[in-house]
């Protein structure tokens, strides 16, 4: 596309002094657009540097507005956190692209700030959707300018925004809360020299920040201002039930993505490649998008969903691998992968009818090995011996009697008199009373023993069990 100089400015049709300053002032900026229609209702779709996108961008959420004005639901804080990093990690790429563009030789410490958030095979935000309100409708009364393009079929032109042409956001105010919120990150780091404390968007060993790292800090903050821009798709002059509707379709109407597809797709998140690179193609685990139903179809496989959460336990200690960063798991990659052989190494684990011929087969259990495993190798709060407790855990995995027929799973279906004679007398010391809550935690029907959905009140209790079984200590002492 080439864009001449030369067009005329199409002045708005003003019809006096007060329709001059109502509709622009002395701050008007050009913004070059490509004008289309959005089902019927025309729009402009403009690209604007980030770091000037939240200048001149609101959102219509705030409780101490006009009841009238609001059409946002409320902020969602953490949420845009993780934003935050997400974008944080783009603009470090764009960073090394810009001087990639520019011909400058490579920037080791920008690959740096790059490896520690982690690498991605693409990064991309999709567009802000936004509305003018004070204009008239479609955008009359903007001043515009044509742009001569060698394409005849697209209308290209430069509309004419003032401070006051506010862009009200639609869909799309977690994305600026989050750019907010890293261009606070970066000018904590370029005016102290240091990272901030509390909420820090990148992780640190020392809290100030060298001369070299201030140096690519500010490339970065620099490819916010220019390189790296927003694409907003512009509605001009829409009431507020207008901006309601909108906000409505367009976070309503879609499909979500299943969670297994989602996790199956995403080589971001370093529990993910863990998965997919060492679990997966390494190990061998065999991973699907949905696992079987019904047990007698079990092909020894586990779904994505299901592997996540015993990993996200295993590496985090949490329900979930959001905010794991790569250190998270280069720093405990060699117990997991061998917590993982020796789940392999049990026996029927991974074939056909895999559930039918161990408990290991069921995630929760897996789950309780993960904890296990955390608190031995990884958690703050492991004991002194914890070496030698991790050593007997790892190496006995396979070991262990993961069969239905285990009398220590249905402990708290058994009367007192049962449980001696199962000799399961000394594991009353290391599981919780049953006087605390419901420890309903599955049933044993046909010599098949099914644990219970309410996997995050089971598992730690298979895992007293285990270090019952294992002669480990008890975590109620």
């Amino acid at each position: 596309m080439t864009i001449s100089d030369h067009d005329n400015i199409v002045p708005a049709p003003f019809e006096s002094f007060s329709d001059v300053l109502q509709e622009g002032d002395t701050s008007e900026k050009p913004f070059k657009v490509f004008v289309g229609h959005n089902l019927g209702y025309r729009v402009n779709v403009l690209q604007v540097p980030m770091h000037e996108f939240v200048q001149m961008s609101a959102v219509a959420n705030d409780p101490a507005m006009d009841e009238e004005q609001i059409a946002q639901r409320k902020l969602d804080l953490p949420h845009a956190q993780k934003l935050a990093v997400y974008i944080l990690k783009g603009l470090i790429y764009g960073a090394i692209d810009f001087r990639s563009e520019r011909k400058q030789s490579a920037s080791p410490t920008l690959q740096e700030l790059r490896d520690t958030l982690g690498p991605q095979p693409y990064i991309a935000l999709q567009p802000v959707v936004a509305n003018i309100r004070n204009c008239r409708r479609a955008g009359e009364g903007l001043k515009v300018r044509k742009l001569v393009t060698t394409d005849e079929r697209l209308a290209a032109f430069e509309v004419f925004l003032s401070q006051q042409h506010v862009l009200w956001v639609i869909d799309g105010q977690h994305r600026r809360k989050a750019m907010e919120i890293v261009f606070d990150f970066l000018d904590h780091v370029l005016r102290t020299h240091t990272y901030p404390k509390k909420g820090s968007l990148y992780p640190f060993d020392s809290l100030e920040v060298s001369p070299q790292y201030l140096a690519a800090w500010q490339e970065v903050m620099t490819a916010t201002r220019s390189f790296c821009k927003v694409t907003v798709e512009l509605h001009l002059g829409l009431d507020i039930d207008q901006e309601r509707q909108l906000f409505h379709d367009l976070n309503n109407l879609g499909k979500k993505v299943d969670k297994n597809l989602a996790l199956k797709f995403d080589n971001s998140n370093p529990v993910n490649l863990f998965i997919k690179e060492t679990l997966h193609e390494e190990i061998g685990l065999k991973i699907v998008e949905k696992d079987a139903l019904e047990w007698k179809d079990d092909q020894g496989t586990l779904a994505w969903k299901d592997v996540v959460a015993v990993n996200a336990i295993l590496f985090l200690n949490k329900t979930n691998i959001g905010g794991a960063k790569p250190s998270d798991v280069s720093e405990k990659l060699e117990v997991a992968k061998r917590l993982w052989e020796g789940v392999m190494a049990i026996s029927g684990f991974g074939e056909a009818a895999a559930k039918e011929n161990t408990v290991a087969a069921q995630p929760v259990v897996l789950k309780a090995l993960a904890k296990l495993t955390y608190d031995f190798a990884f958690s703050n709060r492991r004991p002194k011996e914890a070496e030698e407790l991790l050593d007997v855990l790892l190496s006995s995995v396979a070991d262990i009697d993961f069969s239905h027929q285990n009398p220590m799973w249905r402990y708290y279906e058994m009367t007192e008199g049962q449980r001696l004679d199962e000799g399961l007398s000394g594991l009353s010391n290391y599981l919780p009373s049953t006087e605390t809550g419901n420890r309903d935690i599955g049933s044993f029907q046909e010599g098949v023993m099914r644990f219970g959905a309410k996997h995050n009140d089971i598992y730690p209790i298979i895992a007293d069990m285990i270090r019952w079984k294992l002669e480990l200590p008890s975590r109620h002492k």
